[in-house]
């Protein structure tokens, strides 16, 4: 309850103190090749119930690996500063709103993903809701360029990424808190500016 009610209050309070950057985001991605300012996709949340995960907008549509490196051509202009700045989150804090996802959990995936994960973590991770941040979030807040480094790196993310992630996933699972909560949240904050 006390996480819950943690996560509605922040959420909203960021909304509405975020409000204006919001607009000036939607803008840019508007100016720079009208097309839609959001990306939704379905991810599996909570015991593993779909839900449509919201994010700004940073790539062009066109084929290409479902990860994405700094070196993936569909990203435009805006989105790499969105990227960079992690800016391209901020509409997740709807998604907390909701109930879909809270501040702090494991990141949420797309099911082929999740299907790779081995079963005793798969169902150990989704007993919880998904968050905007966690420690595997922190670790690899650079996943990008790592896989940009990579021949082929959606093999790479599943083979060697993946595994390293739900590890920090469990991990997070088996000994959270909301007083861990909070010190995730501010090494969140830290990482970020840190950039």
């Amino acid at each position: 309850m006390i996480k819950r009610s943690f996560d509605v209050v922040v959420a909203a309070v960021a909304l509405v103190l975020c409000a204006p950057l919001l607009l000036a985001v939607a803008a840019a991605i508007k100016l720079e090749d009208r097309g839609p300012v959001l990306f939704r996709q379905e991810r599996a949340g909570r015991r593993g119930r779909p839900f449509r995960i919201h994010k700004f907008r940073t790539m062009r549509d066109g084929p290409g690996s479902a990860v994405t490196s700094d070196t993936d051509d569909r990203i435009t202009r805006v989105g790499r500063l969105l990227r960079a700045s992690k800016l391209d989150e901020l509409p997740q804090f709807y998604d907390v709103l909701i109930g879909h996802m809270s501040l702090v959990g494991p990141r949420p995936e797309v099911r082929r993903y999740v299907d790779c994960w081995p079963s005793v973590a798969r169902w150990r991770i989704l007993s919880v809701r998904p968050g905007i941040t966690d420690p595997a979030s922190i670790a690899y807040r650079n996943e990008s360029a790592e896989l940009a480094g990579a021949d082929r790196p959606e093999d790479y993310y599943v083979s060697v990424v993946l595994p390293r992630k739900v590890e920090m996933y469990v991990r997070y699972v088996e000994t959270r808190s909301f007083l861990g909560d909070l010190r995730i949240l501010l090494r969140t904050v830290q990482a970020v500016l840190g950039r």
